[in-house]
C-alpha cells in the first residue's frame, strides 16, 4: 500500500472517530440552553433587557445549529473515485482537500456570524476535525485548544480527546498521555473513563510501551466486569502476547 494511501486512510479514520465522539454532544446547543438568572431585586428594565438578550441568543443558536448540520454533512460527504464525474443529485467531492475547503468555509462562517452561541463552539471543534483530516496539524491543534477554552465541560472533554489523538498521531506521546490522564481523572458524560483508558492503552501499544498497555488493559477488565470494554481489552491482551 502506498504511503500516501496509508496516510489518507489514517486521516479518514481520525475524522470518523472524532465526528463520532462529537455526535454525543450534537444536540446540546438546543437541549442545554442557559436560562438567565434574574435576581428578585433587579429593576424591571434590567429584567426585560436580560430576557430580551436570552431570546435573541436562543434564536441565533437555533439558526446556527441548522448551519452546523449542513457543514457536518459536507465534512462527511463521500469522495468520488478518480476519473468519476460528479452526479447532479448526489453530493460528492473529487478530493479530501476540496471537501475540507468547503467544510472549513461553512464552519468558519458559523463562528463569524454567531460568535456568542454554543453552536459556534461546536463549529470551532469541527474546524479542528477538518484541519486534522487533511494533515494541517498546527491549525487543528489551535482549533481544539480554542474549543477547550471556550466550550462547556462536555464539549471541552470531546475536544481534549481529539487533541490527545492528534498528539498521539504526531509522535507527541508525552502530551497525549498527559491529556488522557486528565480525562481519566475527570470523566464526563460525553467522554467516559473507560473510553479514554482504551485509547491510552492503544497509544501505549503503538508507541512500543507494551507493559504499560498490558497493565491498563488488565485494569480495564478489573474495573468493568461484563462490559463490552472487557471484550476489547481481552482481545488486545491476546495481541500483545
Amino acid at each position: 500500500m502506498r504511503a500516501e494511501t496509508r496516510h489518507q486512510l489514517k486521516q479518514d479514520a481520525f475524522s470518523r472517530v472524532t465526528i463520532g465522539a462529537a455526535e454525543k454532544t450534537a444536540h446540546w446547543s438546543v437541549e442545554h440552553r442557559n436560562t438567565l438568572a434574574v435576581a428578585a431585586v433587579a429593576a424591571v428594565v434590567l429584567v426585560a433587557a436580560a430576557l430580551g438578550g436570552w431570546y435573541y441568543l436562543s434564536a441565533q443558536d437555533e439558526k446556527a445549529s441548522f448551519d452546523l448540520t449542513q457543514a457536518v454533512r459536507t465534512l462527511d460527504t463521500q469522495l468520488r473515485p478518480t476519473g468519476v464525474p460528479a452526479q447532479p443529485d448526489v453530493p460528492s467531492f473529487a478530493s479530501a482537500k476540496e471537501r475540507s475547503d468547503a467544510a472549513k468555509k461553512q464552519f468558519q462562517a458559523i463562528v463569524d456570524k454567531y460568535p456568542h452561541t454554543r453552536t459556534a463552539d461546536m463549529a470551532r471543534y469541527f474546524l479542528g476535525v477538518t484541519f486534522a483530516s487533511v494533515g494541517d496539524n498546527a491549525a487543528a491543534e489551535q482549533s481544539f485548544k480554542e474549543t477547550i477554552a471556550k466550550g462547556n465541560k462536555e464539549l471541552a472533554s470531546v475536544a481534549k480527546l481529539a487533541l490527545a489523538a492528534l498528539y498521539g498521531n504526531t509522535n507527541r506521546t508525552k502530551d497525549a498521555v498527559a491529556l488522557y490522564q486528565e480525562l481519566i481523572n475527570q470523566p464526563t458524560a460525553s467522554v467516559s473513563k473507560v473510553t479514554v483508558e482504551l485509547q491510552l492503552a492503544e497509544l501505549y501499544k503503538t508507541s512500543n510501551q507494551p507493559l504499560d498497555a498490558k497493565r491498563l488493559y488488565e485494569q480495564i477488565k478489573k474495573d468493568n466486569p461484563g462490559a463490552e470494554a472487557v471484550q476489547i481489552a481481552t482481545q488486545k491482551l491476546t495481541e500483545l502476547k
